[in-house]
C-alpha cells in the first residue's frame, strides 16, 4: 500500500481491521455451535488424553470443546480481542502461525498432563495469541507493533501467571504449550508482514538535501553574528528622552518636575 495517500491507507487499515474482526467473530460462533452440540455427544474422544495414543486426536479437537458456559465466555472474549489485534496488524504472520498456535496447547497438555485426565478448551490458543503479539512487539519495535503488544498485555498480561502450576482444574500444561508456540511463531515469522514506513523528521530531510546539493549545504551553515542582517533597530529619537515623574514630597497643587540629568 502506497503511504503517500493517507486517505487510501486509512481505508485499507479499516478494511483489514474489519476482516480480522469478522474472522474472529466467526470462530467464536463456531465455538458456540460446538458447545451446543457437545451437550448431546460424548466429547471425551475429542479431548486431550495425556500420554495416550488415542488422546492425540484431542490436539486437534480440544480447542473446540469447553467444560462450561463460563469457560467458553472467557475464551471467546479473549479470542475476539486478541484475534482481531493479531489479524489486523500481522495478517500474514497470523495466518501462517495458526497451525502451530492451534496444536501448541494440545501438545503441551498431552506431553505434560497427568495420565487419565482430559484437557479441553481454547485457552492454549488464547495464550499462544497473546505471546505471539508480545513477541512481535518486542522484536519489531515499530509503533504499531509496540502499541499492539501493550494492548495485549494490558488486557491479558495475567496469562503469564497461568503457565505454571496453580489452581486445580486449570490446564497449565496447555497454557505453557500455547505460550511456547506463540513465542516460537513470533520469532520465526517476525518479518512476514511489511514494516510501516518510519516517520522522517525535517532535519533528516534537510541533511539528505544538503548531501545531494553542496550549494544548499553551504546555505544551511550557521552564519557569523556579524553577517546576520538586523531586522529591527531601536529608533534614534527614543534615546535621551527624559520621563516626567512626581516627587514624593510634592503638594497636590504643584506641577510635575523633570530630572535635569539626561540619560
Amino acid at each position: 500500500m502506497d503511504n503517500a495517500d493517507p486517505a487510501a491507507q486509512a481505508l485499507h487499515d479499516r478494511r483489514r481491521l474489519w476482516r480480522a474482526f469478522n474472522a474472529s467473530l466467526a470462530f467464536v460462533a463456531l465455538l458456540l455451535a460446538c458447545f451446543a452440540a457437545q451437550q448431546q455427544l460424548d466429547w471425551r474422544p475429542y479431548a486431550v488424553a495425556p500420554q495416550s495414543p488415542p488422546g492425540l486426536l484431542g490436539i486437534l479437537g480440544a480447542p473446540l470443546l469447553h467444560g462450561s458456559l463460563k469457560h467458553l465466555a472467557a475464551n471467546a472474549t479473549a479470542l475476539l480481542i486478541l484475534g482481531t489485534l493479531a489479524g489486523s496488524v500481522y495478517p500474514r504472520a497470523t495466518v501462517r502461525a495458526l497451525p502451530l498456535l492451534w496444536i501448541g496447547g494440545g501438545i503441551g497438555a498431552w506431553w505434560l498432563g497427568t495420565p487419565g485426565s482430559h484437557h479441553l478448551g481454547a485457552s492454549g490458543l488464547t495464550h499462544a495469541l497473546m505471546l505471539l503479539l508480545l513477541t512481535l512487539g518486542l522484536l519489531r519495535r515499530d509503533r504499531a507493533a509496540i502499541a499492539t503488544g501493550m494492548i495485549a498485555v494490558l488486557f491479558y498480561g495475567s496469562m503469564l501467571l497461568t503457565v505454571l502450576p496453580g489452581e486445580a482444574g486449570i490446564s497449565w500444561q496447555s497454557h505453557l504449550g500455547g505460550a511456547l508456540a506463540g513465542i516460537g511463531a513470533g520469532i520465526a515469522l517476525r518479518n512476514r508482514d511489511p514494516r510501516p514506513p518510519r516517520q522522517r523528521y525535517s532535519w533528516e530531510i534537510e541533511e539528505e538535501q544538503a548531501l545531494a546539493d553542496p550549494a544548499l549545504d553551504e546555505s544551511l551553515e550557521q552564519r557569523a553574528p556579524g553577517d546576520v542582517p538586523v531586522l529591527w533597530q531601536r529608533p534614534a529619537e527614543q534615546y535621551g528622552v527624559v520621563l516626567p515623574f512626581r516627587r514624593p514630597d510634592a503638594t497636590a497643587g504643584e506641577g510635575n518636575h523633570q530630572d535635569p540629568a539626561p540619560r
